[in-house]
């Protein structure tokens, strides 16, 4: 029992041993509550548990949930005086001084509908410059006001984006004291703001001991939002959202059919669905974001490369004096032409860069009567691209001192007071090149021109880039001249590999090397097990056994991230449990053991490639895959022709003899596990010994050609699919069943032109601008004779209508039970499912009371089964309803 001061009840735990499953105990700890309750007048609440997994059971509020420990004893007060002092949520208490648009409002209503169905979780799609921080701020505001949140968490995955949050809490919501934990690391508030790593280590810091001194326990926050929701997020740092017990609502930019699956799983929502959307097309039509307008100049490098041929005779012996380094295909000291993909990467071009710039200068949006280049995003390749740009700016416009365009990347010292001058209006630098730093989170609502000198290939990173420039912004351009677009110079293509690929590539979300090559020796050592004779002295099952159980053994169960997976760390750490792997076994060690931390040292990551690629042709041989041996083996020999070129270090020399033998093709005849694993040994500490490749950069002065300018290039706007536009159907009508059409669907009554043109128009307006395409979709999927009858089949027909359509069977006395029961299972059938064909009288559940159809069951009775004919023709909302 865990009592309160005051003598009274707060939360019942009933233990079982760790053998057992802990939802064992949930009954038995209920009726230990139920008697508490009696004799205290005041409910617990209820955990149960098995010392590894933890349960919680406010049975008030919400069904039971897993959480990663126990909570403090005023955190347990926090919960049971919630319970009477929680106000219910209200839309027209949101302050308009934070959020006053309609769509704002509507997303924090959304997000209250899913509170009120204890629904802990919401995931929100906002068009960049839509104000998320703001829409967070408000729903923080009224959820702190109705006691349902007493601290809350903010979390972002950059400093300079915790900055801008704290400052927009600080603005617009100042009694919540916000904390920026990132320098503030023991001040108290009720809004607390952090990035995702300084959060973890947080955690882990004040974890040390099982105390109540802990300062961050699991039930600290009552809320945390994620900003910029997305895969990395997911993959990097959910242990923070298993930690903490809280509501967890997400806030994202991306357009909703990009979000990933796992973004959606882990807010409980069906693909494609959020909670709410207001997304880029919708606002600009709406007027809270302004336009691009795109220019496509087609720089003749850029676009095609640069062929040693078609230079002058001044620029061929340019070409042939500058040195290339391994720049060139091997054997040759000068390439015949450089490709697309090299310029801005390693090759920079004068000439290139001029242009761009001059095309920049001369088109782009200008401020101060014309007279300066408004606020200006350059996007650059990489840093050396960005130096680059930023020297030819330089030369061109010297007057400027420097002053003017700016590096602004993750290897500039100070650059957060470099972002902070660029977001004032009238402060330099005006031109920020950036290196992947601007390209989402930036709040400068003066940026007028965006510059894509880099290829884009994720199209949610390209949508989060143009939203940089979407930001309204009055009085730009002089009094009463608001800014209206902005520009977007792209001089690599970006919009004809887009309308290309509407998709774009996505980067696949790479394991860490500690954890694929910690499940290549399960699966390794499994089927090793498996298969003995492969491995004779067992000494690779050996080695790979104690490599396993010595990094299980090292991981610390006062890391917070191991201490939720204790009972199979615990598990793994029995050394006899090794010697025989289970499939289960071995499902639990790469689900759950592998992605955890160690701390055990890594060696070299060279050393521990050449571990990866030696596992997985140890996998190759017993699972008889040819062509991944092949794969792999072409790595090793490559690895050995390099190693070989190293006698001069003593380690490498000593394995000469070893290398060249490997490079014969007959050492590989009958390849065998344990002389694999014999390579792996004796190579895995010289492979560290090879040069790590660099590019060499190289700058050239030939003479560019812009070939032509493409204006006014349609923007592929995000559009929502026929799947959330169902899904957002049926949930309006779900709760608007008091609607005046809808009423008169569910209690059968004549609908007229103008209701179901309302009812049409309504439904439409659900699919913002394709409304109409949608709906029409819509009802030819589901073939849907007309919509009267589909907006009956979602929202039922109303009992006591159903009830009084066949009340005259009901009434007859002479009906037997079974003929009841059938009368009976029409009007559940209607209630649920609103329209009924006369068809399904012959199907389950009815065919259950008779199989023979109504005509069997009411043998002798040809008036009743008429009558239940008639009355379920009168039922249908087509009898009545125009056709579509």
């Amino acid at each position: 029992m865990l009592w309160d001061d005051d003598g009274k009840p707060l939360a019942v735990v009933e233990a079982k041993k760790t053998t057992l499953d802990a939802t064992v105990g949930k009954q038995q700890a209920k009726l230990y509550a139920d008697c508490l309750e009696a004799m205290h007048g005041q409910r617990p609440l209820i955990f149960f548990t098995n010392g590894y997994d933890t349960w919680l059971w406010d049975d008030q509020a919400y069904p039971p949930r897993e959480v990663a420990g126990f909570y403090k004893k005023d955190e347990l007060t926090r919960l049971i005086r919630r319970r009477d002092s929680r106000k219910p949520l209200d839309v027209a208490a949101i302050n308009t001084d934070i959020v006053e648009r309609y769509y704002q409002k509507r997303a924090i209503g959304s997000i209250f509908e899913q509170l009120k169905n204890s629904q802990r979780k919401a995931l929100l799609v906002m068009a960049t410059g839509t104000g998320k921080t703001r829409t967070a701020i408000a729903l923080v505001d009224v959820l702190q006001r109705a006691n349902w949140v007493k601290r809350a968490l903010f979390l972002a995955d950059r400093v300079s984006l915790v900055n801008q949050a704290v400052n927009a809490f600080k603005a617009h919501l100042p009694e919540s004291s916000p904390v920026n934990l990132v320098t503030e690391k023991d001040t108290e508030g009720r809004v607390y703001v952090c990035t995702y790593p300084t959060m973890m280590g947080l955690i882990d810091a004040n974890l040390g001991s099982d105390t109540d001194e802990a300062r961050f326990g699991v039930g600290h926050f009552d809320l945390i939002i994620i900003d910029e929701a997305h895969r990395s997020v997911y993959q990097r740092y959910r242990a923070i959202f298993s930690y903490f017990d809280a509501m967890l609502f997400g806030l994202t930019a991306t357009p909703r059919e990009q979000v990933d699956k796992n973004t959606y799983d882990l807010f409980d929502l069906e693909q494609g669905v959020p909670t709410d959307a207001y997304e880029l097309g919708k606002a600009v039509s709406d007027g809270y974001l302004v336009p691009p307008k795109v220019q496509q100049v087609d720089l003749r490098f850029p676009r095609e490369g640069i062929r040693y041929d078609d230079l002058s005779e001044d620029e061929k012996t340019q070409w042939e004096s500058l040195e290339w380094g391994d720049n060139v295909p091997e054997g040759t000291l000068i390439p015949e032409q450089v490709n697309a993909t090299a310029l801005n990467n390693w090759l920079f071009n004068k000439d290139t860069a001029d242009k761009g710039l001059k095309h920049l200068m001369e088109h782009g949006h200008k401020v101060e009567g014309g007279d300066r280049l408004g606020k200006t995003i350059i996007f650059a390749r990489n840093q050396a691209h960005a130096d680059f740009i930023e020297k030819r700016f330089n030369h061109h416009y010297p007057k400027h001192a420097g002053h003017f365009a700016r590096v602004i990347s993750y290897q500039v010292n100070y650059v957060q007071a470099l972002i902070d001058d660029f977001s004032q209006k009238d402060k330099a630098p005006h031109i920020a090149i950036s290196v992947d730093m601007l390209d989402t989170g930036i709040d400068v609502p003066e940026v007028v021109n965006l510059v894509f000198f880099k290829p884009v290939y994720s199209k949610i990173k390209f949508w989060q880039m143009i939203g940089r420039g979407t930001r309204l912004c009055p009085d730009l351009f002089g009094p009463g001249e608001d800014k209206a677009d902005f520009r977007i110079f792209d001089f690599c293509c970006n919009f004809d590999f887009f309308n290309e690929n509407p998709e774009g590539i996505e980067a696949g979300g790479s394991e860490p090397l500690s954890v694929r090559v910690f499940r290549a020796r399960v699966n390794l050592l499994g089927l090793l097990q498996q298969s003995p004779e492969a491995d004779p002295e067992a000494k690779v099952a050996g080695n790979t056994t104690e490599t396993l159980y010595g990094e299980v053994a090292a991981m610390n169960p006062g890391n917070f991230i191991v201490r939720m997976k204790r009972q199979a760390v615990d598990h793994f750490k029995d050394r006899k449990r090794w010697d025989r792997l289970s499939e289960d076994d071995q499902r639990l060690l790469n689900a759950e053991v592998a992605t955890l931390p160690t701390e055990l040292e890594y060696d070299d990551v060279a050393s521990r490639m050449f571990d990866l690629t030696a596992l997985r042709l140890q996998l190759a041989v017993l699972t008889a895959d040819q062509a991944a041996f092949e794969r792999y083996r072409k790595r090793v020999l490559e690895i050995a022709a390099m190693l070989e070129e190293k006698t001069s270090i003593p380690a490498v020399a000593q394995q000469l003899e070893y290398l060249q033998a490997l490079q014969d093709p007959a050492f590989w005849d009958g390849m065998d596990v344990p002389t694999l694993e014999e390579m792996r040994l004796r190579l895995r500490g010289v492979v560290p010994f090879l040069d790590k490749k660099r590019r060499k950069v190289v700058y050239t002065d030939f003479k560019d050609e812009v070939m032509g300018v493409r204006e006014d290039t349609v923007l592929p706007l995000p559009r929502m699919t026929s799947v959330q536009y169902e899904k957002k159907v049926r949930e309006y009508l779900r709760n608007h069943l008091d609607n005046i059409v809808i009423h008169r669907l569910r209690t059968n009554r004549p609908l007229t032109a103008s209701d179901l043109e309302a009812l049409e128009n309504m439904l439409a307006s659900l699919g913002e601008n394709d409304g109409r395409t949608l709906l029409s979709d819509l009802l030819e999927r589901t073939e849907a004779p007309s919509l009267a009858h589909f907006v009956r089949s979602l929202v039922g027909m109303d009992e006591a209508t159903a009830k009084q359509a066949f009340a005259r069977f009901l009434d007859d006395t002479s009906l037997t039970a079974p003929q009841i029961r059938f009368v009976e299972m029409i009007i559940e059938q209607l209630t649920s499912r609103g329209v009924m064909a006369p068809s399904a009288l012959y199907e389950p559940p009815f065919s259950s009371l008779h199989g023979g159809g109504p005509e069997a069951l009411f043998a002798g009775r040809d008036t009743v089964v008429d009558g239940i004919f008639e009355a379920l023709d009168g039922l249908m909302p087509d009898a009545k309803q125009n056709q579509r």
